[in-house]
Formats: structure tokens, C-alpha cells, sequence
């Protein structure tokens, strides 16, 4: 197994960007109705987390057929360390309630784009 380090500074010797990034996968661990009781403290915290810029991304995830929702998210932060991000996600009001678990991992984003259009005059912002 290679070592973390070791990958990152190899995938940059190689021209990738090598970001690091740290995903929680957040999933149900008791009823929808308790899920649903912790949204809006687990959405103003994101929100804080935004503000703050050690919130990526997150958003819910859809079951294996992609017809269905269950509950489970993803959660991208930006963090110091392992450490750092695996506090932020403790702190999240739907894990401390116990409506959810998570499991937390590095990220490296080495490829990939992004597309953002922003109307001066207009005030708009359209991301793909």
C-alpha cells in the first residue's frame, strides 16, 4: 500500500492538482422522522460552515438505482487535516443527535472542471 504522502507528491510531479479535500459520507442511523428533526440545525451549521469556507460541498444522495432518496449525503470539507475535518463532521448537530453516522476519508482531486458564469449587471451566478 502506498503511502498517502507519497501519492500526493507523486501525483503532482506528474502535473495533477492535487488537492486535498476531506469527504464525510454521512448515513441514517435512526428513523426519517429523527433525520428530519435535526435538518435545521445540520443546515444552519452547513451554512456557518460555508460562511466560514470549510464547506465545499454536501448535499443528499440518492439510492443504487438513483430513483430514490435515502437519507444518506456527502459532505466535502476543507480542513487542515484528517483531524480538523473529522472534528467539523462531530460537530455536526445531525451526528451528534445520533440521526446520523459517518465515515470520513482524504480526498485528492487531481483532474476535473468547473464552470462558473456570473451576470455583472444581471447579479446571477450559474455553476456546472
Amino acid at each position: 500500500m502506498v503511502a498517502w504522502s507519497d501519492y500526493k507528491k507523486e501525483a503532482k510531479s506528474r502535473g495533477a492538482l492535487a488537492l486535498e479535500l476531506y469527504a464525510a459520507i454521512s448515513t441514517p442511523a435512526k428513523e426519517p422522522q429523527d433525520v428530519k428533526a435535526s435538518l435545521p440545525d445540520h443546515l444552519a451549521y452547513q451554512g456557518a460552515l460555508e460562511r466560514a469556507g470549510a464547506l465545499a460541498f454536501a448535499g443528499p444522495m440518492s439510492d443504487e438505482t438513483g430513483d430514490h432518496m435515502q437519507g444518506m449525503g456527502l459532505i466535502i470539507y476543507r480542513a487542515e487535516s484528517l483531524e480538523a475535518a473529522r472534528a467539523l463532521a462531530e460537530k455536526d448537530p445531525m451526528h451528534q443527535s445520533g440521526a446520523r453516522t459517518f465515515v470520513i476519508r482524504r480526498w485528492m482531486i487531481n483532474e476535473g472542471s468547473l464552470h462558473v458564469s456570473v451576470g455583472l449587471s444581471s447579479q446571477y451566478a450559474n455553476l456546472t
